[in-house]
């Protein structure tokens, strides 16, 4: 139970000095005019209060990132936790407040614009068929886990369930932002964070389930994965969502579109993933404790994180309270579904130049992303998930990578975007060059080197490029 609240207590404490730290060497321009009203158009652009906003950020970033993922990075034991406290203090709180301020400075526009303003053209173009790919990949994955779960707790069939949950989708990608979103999503996200709390107090005060059995101080550098699986960097790639997760940037421009001021960035951005952070660790100290460690979680699990949200909900919560548990999972990865598409529907409009004021626009480029969603579910989950894994951090490093060329732009401390973008950098290099189905099956040793190699060459370049070019482009942000 110590170390639980200690994680828990880091991540609030990493909020308020950490985050006060970074919005300081962003510099909020209090008397600037967001988006939401010099661009306001009724439909994406939208004044929304604070807290509305945060909830709703909330739920766009979790899905059931923050739950299965923790859950399969439990098998490599307390170290998920201690990856989760300081990547969601130092790179995914990071990550979330650029893309979202960022966003705010420049319009509301998407990762791909900002990319390309800041690391060039072809960084432009790589992101905008990067974004979408990962979107609907998000999209998938979120359509077929809450119809997996809605199957198996009432006996119909997943078809339809994913049929009933496409056409919600639809819906809520076309239809103005304050209509569904705006209204429903702030109750959904009160009822996450009542139902994490809720399961929380169960486990502690169970008479059957302790809280980290077991475990000890040096547990948490230690891989106690009961399949020997490599924790390096495979956990970095498993935990993404709750520590660090590039499906964040493309969520975080539609909250950005929506924000009164920029001094409630702080709160909307970095601290929706410090919340999410939370989420992940309770859902990890859950993994852990329900099934008494790893060795029974990797049994409990069977392969499916699924099993281990139903198992402890209802044998933490009963049947009823567990019911209620179960449906705020459900809840999650549909509220971050249909807004997974609608960024894509957006990123394609500024694509194309393509207003979105009028209903037979905004059909004209959500009809076509559906058809493509639709085709992907016929794909096996457990490829898509590998998929969405790594393309997920890789949009991750994209973003770090445009925050840190920002900061060097406006010459402000650009490290603290600069060494997590290193580091993720590092992760996805080596998860590629050493994984057997997704990239070259190399060695670890070697692919770590190389990973480590090829980083250190790209920072030297970008700071290198970005030092050298014409800083004219900075009288528009001012």
């Amino acid at each position: 139970m110590t170390w639980f609240l200690l994680c828990v207590g880091l991540l609030l404490g990493g909020y308020f000095i950490y985050g006060t730290f970074v919005e300081k060497v962003f510099g909020v321009k209090t008397q600037r005019q967001t988006p939401a009203f010099t661009q306001g158009d009724g439909v994406d652009y939208v004044p929304m209060s604070k807290g509305k906003v945060y909830l709703i950020q909330l739920l766009n970033i979790a899905g059931v990132g923050p739950i299965f993922g923790p859950i399969l990075g439990a098998l490599y034991g307390p170290a998920a936790m201690l990856w989760i406290v300081l990547g969601c203090i130092f790179a995914g709180g990071v990550h979330d407040y650029f893309s979202g301020m960022l966003s705010v400075r420049n319009g509301g526009q998407s990762v791909p614009n900002l990319a390309g303003k800041y690391l060039g053209r072809g960084a432009k173009n790589f992101m905008n068929v990067f974004a979408i790919v990962l979107l609907l990949l998000v999209g998938v994955v979120f359509i077929s886990a809450p119809a997996g779960l809605l199957a198996k707790i009432t006996g119909v069939s997943v078809s339809v369930f994913i049929g009933v949950i496409f056409v919600y989708y639809l819906l809520a990608t076309i239809v103005p932002v304050d209509k569904i979103i705006g209204r429903l999503y702030p109750f959904f996200g009160a009822l996450l964070i009542f139902m994490s709390v809720g399961l929380t107090l169960a486990l502690v005060v169970s008479s059957e389930h302790s809280m980290l059995p077991g475990f000890e101080a040096g547990d948490f550098l230690q891989n106690l994965n009961p399949n020997d699986m490599p924790l390096w960097p495979a956990l970095f790639i498993t935990i993404a969502c709750g520590a660090v997760s590039g499906f964040h940037a493309t969520q975080s421009p539609l909250m950005a579109r929506c924000v009164e001021n920029e001094s409630n960035g702080r709160f909307v951005f970095y601290g929706a993933m410090i919340g999410e952070g939370i989420i992940a660790l309770i859902w990890c100290a859950i993994a852990l404790s329900f099934f008494g460690g790893v060795d029974g979680l990797n049994t409990g699990m069977a392969g499916n994180p699924a099993n281990v949200v139903y198992e402890a909900s209802t044998g933490l919560l009963g049947v009823v309270g567990g019911f209620m548990a179960v449906l705020g999972v459900i809840v999650l990865p549909i509220t971050s579904g249909d807004t997974a598409f609608r960024s894509a529907r957006l990123i394609l409009a500024e694509y194309f130049n393509m207003p979105q004021t009028r209903l037979p626009k905004r059909l004209l480029l959500a009809i076509p992303l559906f058809v493509m969603g639709a085709v992907l579910t016929q794909v096996d989950f457990g490829v898509i998930w590998r998929y969405f894994g790594v393309a997920n951090q890789a949009t991750a490093v994209m973003m770090l990578w445009t925050a840190a060329a920002y900061l060097l732009r406006h010459n402000k401390l650009h490290w603290i975007a600069t060494v997590p973008a290193m580091f993720m950098t590092t992760v996805v290099i080596s998860f590629l060059l050493n994984s057997a189905t997704l990239g070259a099956g190399l060695p670890m040793t070697l692919s770590t080197v190389a990973g480590l190699v090829i980083t250190l060459v790209v920072t030297a370049l970008l700071i290198t490029r970005i030092k050298g070019r014409n800083e004219g482009m900075l009288a528009d942000e001012a």
